[in-house]
């Protein structure tokens, strides 16, 4: 009979240990330089995301997808993590968020020396402002009727247009934005600067999916390895890798929620 509490708590352990042992299968949509086949280590979120998760005992393969794929896979149990998504209450019906682990934050550009300033969309006034068409960047300014909006293919036109002095203003995700300046609008940076007020922020999670036995002991593992990672200096190595500075790791995401942008 002594053997018995024994073997339960072997049991116990084996099914912990299988739990961990198992391969996740993480899936994002193309939205560089967070998630992208082409960046060092699949991008800055998918790095930070397999880190984490490996920290946590989890082995990972990765798949990138047009984002319609991704949410119906998760459902449809194709994938058990997505990389990156905002919060939504239709997605919590059917994925467990993890806590934030960094904030996509939209902020305007306007050209160095001029002193238009936002803290409020009043204060945008009559300014021309260059807009990704079809972009969704927080919903009272996509509302905003009396705002001067310049639709454009993408920010690498606006930022274009912007110094030149076709617009006066344009905006999009930090982290995006610095990416275009590190690659194709190196050079350009040095004519335009940031806003301090950012128009709006939002926190990037993992959605696991509800149906995976383990699932809230995935996104606690995962929260607990992220927070880690943030105070041994792991976090902001993985910033500085992927070309960002360390300062920035606490925020960052295209004027568009993850889930809008396609391959």
């Amino acid at each position: 009979m002594k053997l018995f509490p024994r073997l339960m708590l072997w049991l116990v352990l084996a099914c912990s240990a299988s739990a961990s042992a198992e391969s996740l299968r993480l899936v994002a949509n193309t939205w560089p330089p967070f998630n992208d086949v082409n960046l060092l280590n699949n991008g800055l979120s998918s790095d930070l995301v397999i880190t984490a998760l490996k920290r946590a005992g989890y082995a990972s393969s990765y798949f990138q997808v047009p984002w319609a794929r991704v949410l119906h896979g998760l459902q449809v149990a194709d994938y058990d993590i997505v990389v990156s998504a905002w919060f939504d209450q239709e997605r919590a019906t059917y994925g467990v968020f993890s806590e934030p682990y960094l904030v996509n934050r939209i902020r305007f550009l306007r050209r160095k020396g001029s002193d238009l300033q936002f803290r409020a969309l009043s204060d945008l006034g009559d300014n021309s402002i260059a807009v990704v068409r079809g972009y969704s960047y927080q919903a009272e300014f996509d509302a905003a009727p009396q705002l001067l909006k310049v639709p454009v293919v993408d920010f690498a036109m606006g930022a274009r247009m912007l110094a030149a002095g076709r617009v006066q203003l344009t905006l999009e995700d930090e982290l995006v934005a610095r990416h275009y300046f590190q690659y194709e609008l190196r050079g350009l940076e040095e004519q335009l600067e940031f806003l301090p007020t950012p128009l709006s922020e939002n926190g990037l999670h993992i959605l696991v999916r509800s149906s995976h036995p383990h699932a809230q002991e995935i996104v606690d593992g995962f929260d607990k390895a992220m927070q880690a990672m943030r105070e041994d200096g792991t976090y902001a190595k993985i910033y500085a890798a992927h070309g960002f500075a360390a300062a920035q790791g606490a925020s960052g995401s295209s004027g568009q929620d993850p889930g809008e942008i396609e391959d």
